[in-house]
C-alpha cells in the first residue's frame, strides 16, 4: 500500500473564504446531475467499470454535514469502530443503507446522521445532492450535502463510531490535498485517493465521494 502525506491549507484551495451562503448558491447552481451520471470507485480503475457496477445493488445514502465555524466552513467526518463488521476502523461520513421505510435518500441521511452522531433533522439544510457513488464493495450511496445550524447538538454513538472531528472544507476541496493510493486487488494495482489530515487517514469511498463534490463545484 502506498500513502502520501498531509499538507496544510494552501491558497490553491478554491473554497478558502467560502461562507455558508456562497456555498448554498453554488450548491444551487453546480449540484444538478441527469439521472445517469455517476460516480465510483471505478473513476481511477476504469477497468474495473463493469465489475461496479454488477455489484453496486445496496442502496446508501451518506450525509455531508458542513458547518459554518468562526475559521470557515467546516466538515463533519466519523471514525468508525475497529470491531464493526463493515468498513471497521474507517473514516466515513454518517450514513448507511436505505431502508424500506426511508421516503428518499434525504431522509435515509438524516435518519442515519440522526443515529450515528445524534444530528437531529431540524438542524440541518439539505442544499444538494451529488450523483451516486458506485463502490467495489457493493453499494449505490447517494452523497446528501447540508448546511449544519452551528448549535446542533452532535455526539458519537458509541455502538458505530469511535470518535468524531471536523475538516477545514476548504482544506478537502484543495486538489493539492489530493494524494493517490494503491492497493494489491486479485493481482491487480488498484488505485484510490487519500487525503491524509492532522493523524486521520481519509481514503477510499469517503475521499473519493469528496473529490466528486470538488469537481462538481469548482471543476
Amino acid at each position: 500500500m502506498t500513502t502520501g502525506h498531509s499538507s496544510g491549507l494552501t491558497i490553491s484551495s478554491p473554497a478558502v473564504g467560502l461562507d455558508a451562503e456562497g456555498l448554498r448558491m453554488l450548491a444551487r447552481e453546480r449540484l444538478v446531475h441527469g439521472p445517469d451520471e455517476h460516480d465510483g470507485d471505478f473513476t481511477f480503475n476504469p477497468e474495473f467499470r463493469d465489475w461496479v457496477y454488477s455489484r453496486a445493488v445496496k442502496p446508501a445514502a451518506v450525509l455531508v454535514p458542513v458547518f459554518q465555524r468562526d475559521h470557515g466552513l467546516s466538515v463533519l467526518l466519523t471514525k468508525r469502530r475497529d470491531d464493526l463488521n463493515s468498513h471497521a476502523g474507517q473514516v466515513a461520513f454518517p450514513g448507511g443503507k436505505v431502508d424500506d421505510t426511508d421516503v428518499s435518500v434525504e431522509h435515509a441521511a438524516l435518519r442515519e446522521a440522526q443515529e450515528e452522531v445524534g444530528l437531529e433533522p431540524s438542524h440541518a439544510e439539505v442544499i444538494g445532492r451529488l450523483p451516486d457513488y458506485y463502490t467495489g464493495s457493493g453499494y449505490r450511496i447517494a452523497p446528501v450535502v447540508a448546511l449544519i445550524d452551528n448549535d446542533a447538538g452532535v455526539q458519537a454513538n458509541p455502538e458505530e463510531v469511535d470518535y468524531l472531528f471536523e475538516v477545514p472544507f476548504a482544506f478537502l476541496m484543495d486538489p493539492a490535498n489530493h494524494h493517490k493510493g494503491s492497493r494489491s486487488f486479485e493481482g491487480k494495482e488498484r488505485y484510490f485517493l487519500e487525503m491524509p489530515y492532522e493523524g486521520h487517514y481519509i481514503w477510499g469511498v469517503t475521499a473519493g465521494i469528496i473529490r466528486a463534490l470538488h469537481d462538481r463545484m469548482f471543476a
